[in-house]
């Protein structure tokens, strides 16, 4: 039972010993002292008012004297008008570092037999092109979030949903069989999802050319501009050809799928060594080409029940008038799917392949609308999960002009901006990294890895996901201030001190002495470590990667001030040092944890 768990429950004891009435735990209202104020926690009383019959400052002072003499927790107290602000003993928080200090994963809540089974979807990329920025973003929330929601006690399915099919993908494959020359992955040296993203860029640069020189012609023959260009685009024969290669796909041709099923796999490929280096994982991928059809039958299947219905041109629909929406088109006149189809699809397959109870879309903001339509489709179709499902809205990450150049000059690739945050921080950390005693060559690029990814990782994930962002690879990679190398300095400082004190015979304890008296610094420490706990919480409920993102900062932040106040292993009494080695080891672990959740690396020297 923590500090806040056990002064609910003297204030309950409290209520009923001076007013004969029965609160309940949600009525009893904590929170943490203002700075201007003495004390840590602070009780608000009006609630209790009604009971009491009596004013705010005359309950306070019965709660604070009811409290002080029947709660050793409590040493003194003060109040302000209408709430009673409590200082803790001492030897309180010295028994709340000891149950922090006793687990291991301290804040996390393990998943059991019966807990509720939660499927993140993200990533979602097309197989015509390299992940770029905006996927970035994407595969760090979900990560993010994937981890976050397992740690409230929830079983988790990370899932991906490959767009492998369509006329963008056959765009890339005919521009490939034009102008590749046989061009491979392998004789090229390219990645292959770069490789594929080339094609594509290449099929748009000649579409373009032979829009252009069709529009002269038809000008020419009296069309003005604007008739000319639609003209021209529908009558581009690379376009039509593209067009016939997708006929033939849906069809089955032998040929065309060959090629699809190679070009993917080389994708394939480029994308694996993106994620391996993001550090994402999925424990399920699912593919558009074996999902569209699923969705198929099951729009046939709402068609059949009086859910949907068909219009002339033989394309099927829902109306959501009722629901305040408009009606959407789930089936084209010819039977080709739309993304809902798809969703619709996907979904069949998810829950034939889990007993999902809560489903999470991690998609950007400008699918809002879709997931709304989706969420009423599926409830109607009769997924349990349909009505409730969640979509995890994120806004858009851009960098500031000139930082990087793209391949296509209008998105940045994810491989390229991977590789310039490690030849960052390999360069700003070059004078930390050469004063490190003993490093071979090997050590010091892992550790420029581990913290130039964590400064972009952590950059991103701690601004809250609802808005844009502008991503600064400089200003993420500072050692100051609110940034993953800061944390994770402050981290490797630790474990600095801790070998320090294991090379001069110091050990931890298992459990410490509550005699040691404790400055307000290192009492306001503990309190931060025991907020941990809470905030994964909140960050569960909330859905909300920032939350853990900050709370890292401001424990380290704290710990630094500590750091810079106070002795660590120059202090002369024993049982204050072995106190605060404790202490550092267990904001080194706590900081260890937030920073897993994030799916950031913390590195043991620096």
């Amino acid at each position: 039972m923590n500090i806040e768990e056990k002064l609910i429950q003297a204030v309950i004891k409290a209520i009923h010993a001076l007013y004969e009435q029965d609160v309940t735990a949600e009525q009893v209202q904590l929170q943490k002292t203002k700075r201007e104020f003495e004390g840590h926690l602070t009780l608000v009383v009006f609630p209790f008012l009604r009971i009491s019959k009596k004013k705010p400052e005359v309950t306070a002072q019965e709660i604070g004297e009811y409290l002080i003499q029947n709660e050793v927790a409590v040493s003194k107290f003060n109040v302000i008008k209408g709430f009673l602000n409590l200082t803790i003993a001492s030897g309180a928080w010295i028994e709340l570092l000891n149950s922090i200090h006793g687990q291991e994963k301290f804040g996390l809540t393990p998943a059991t037999e019966s807990s509720p089974l939660v499927m993140i979807e993200y990533s979602s990329p097309n197989t015509n092109k390299p992940l770029h920025l905006g996927h970035v973003r994407n595969n760090l929330l979900g990560v993010a979030l994937a981890n976050i929601i397992a740690a409230n006690g929830n079983k988790v399915v990370k899932t991906n949903i490959v767009n492998d099919r369509g006329i963008h993908i056959c765009k890339s494959m005919l521009a490939w069989l034009k102008y590749g020359n046989g061009e491979t992955p392998e004789n090229s040296g390219k990645k292959g999802d770069h490789l594929i993203g080339d094609y594509y860029v290449a099929f748009d640069k000649h579409y373009r050319a032979e829009v252009k020189e069709l529009m002269a012609q038809y000008q020419a023959a009296g069309l003005n501009e604007e008739e000319a260009k639609a003209k021209a685009e529908k009558e581009s024969p690379l376009m039509k050809e593209a067009h016939e290669m997708l006929v033939k796909w849906e069809q089955n041709d032998p040929e065309v799928r060959g090629l699809w099923a190679r070009m993917n796999e080389w994708v394939y490929a480029g994308f694996d060594e993106t994620y391996k280096a993001l550090g994402v994982t999925f424990d399920k991928i699912y593919y558009e080409s074996n999902t569209y059809l699923e969705g198929k039958d099951k729009v046939q299947e709402g068609l059949d029940k009086g859910f949907f219905y068909r219009k002339e041109d033989n394309s099927v629909w829902a109306d959501l008038t009722e629901e305040g929406l408009d009606h959407k088109l789930l089936l084209r006149g010819d039977g080709t799917s739309v993304y809902m189809t798809q969703d619709i699809g996907t979904a069949k397959l998810r829950f034939q392949d889990y007993p999902i109870n809560k489903m999470i879309y991690v998609v950007g903001n400008e699918q809002n609308y879709h997931f709304q339509v989706l969420s009423i489709l599926l409830d109607k179709l009769g997924f349990e999960w349909g009505k409730d499902l969640v979509h995890f809205s994120y806004g858009m990450v851009e960098l500031p002009n000139g930082k990087m150049k793209s391949r296509e000059g209008t998105v940045v690739d994810a491989d390229d901006l991977i590789e310039k945050m490690v030849d960052d921080a390999k360069q700003m950390s070059a004078d930390k990294i050469n004063k490190l005693t003993g490093i071979t060559e090997a050590e010091a690029n892992e550790i420029a890895r581990v913290v130039g990814l964590g400064a972009l990782k952590y950059f991103i994930l701690k601004v809250d996901p609802r808005k844009n962002m502008l991503f600064n690879p400089e200003e993420s990679i500072d050692f100051n201030g609110n940034t993953g190398p800061f944390i994770q300095y402050t981290y490797a400082r630790i474990k600095s001190v801790l070998r320090k004190a294991q090379e001069a015979g110091l050990s931890i304890p298992e459990a410490l002495h509550t005699e040691v008296e404790l400055s307000e610094k290192e009492e306001g420490l503990i309190q931060l470590l025991s907020e941990f706990a809470t905030t994964v919480k909140a960050a569960g409920k909330e859905y909300s990667p920032s939350t853990i993102a900050n709370y890292c900062y401001d424990l380290v932040k704290e710990y630094n001030q500590f750091y810079h106040d106070f002795s660590i292993l120059r202090e002369e009494d024993e049982n204050k040092k072995i106190f605060r080695l404790t202490l550092s080891a267990n904001v080194a672990k706590i900081v260890s944890l937030g920073m897993g959740l994030l799916g950031i690396e913390v590195p043991e020297r620096m």
